[in-house]
C-alpha cells in the first residue's frame, strides 16, 4: 500500500538539512531503484522554485511499504530525523487516485 511521509521541518533547519541531503537521497533512490517510490520532494519556505536562504518547510515522500508501521519505521530511520531537520513527522495511509 501507499503512505504519505510529511516532514515539517523545524525553524532554521537550512544547515542540517544540507549536510545530511546526501544520505536521505541515497535512502530514496534505493526506494525508488525497489519500484517503491511514486514521488519525493521538498517543500520550498517562499513560493520559488529555488527558495536560497529561505530554506524549506518540510518534505513530502509517497511510497509503497508493507504497513503502516513498515512505514513508520522507514521514517524514522530518516538521515533528516536523525539531523534534527524535522521538528514533526506524519505517516498516513495513501490512495492514489489521479493521475
Amino acid at each position: 500500500m501507499l503512505y504519505l511521509i510529511l516532514g515539517e521541518d523545524r525553524p532554521d533547519a537550512l544547515p542540517a538539512r544540507l549536510a545530511a541531503r546526501p544520505a536521505h537521497l541515497e535512502r530514496l533512490r534505493a526506494l525508488q531503484a525497489e519500484g517503491r517510490l511514486l514521488l519525493a520532494g521538498p517543500c520550498p519556505a517562499i513560493d520559488s522554485p529555488d527558495p536560497g536562504p529561505a530554506g524549506f518547510s518540510g518534505s513530502l515522500i509517497v511510497a509503497e511499504f508493507a504497513s503502516l508501521a513498515a512505514a513508520q519505521n522507514w521514517a524514522e530511520a530518516d538521515p533528516y530525523v536523525a539531523a534534527g531537520v524535522y521538528a514533526s513527522v506524519a505517516v498516513k495511509p495513501f490512495k492514489k487516485v489521479l493521475p
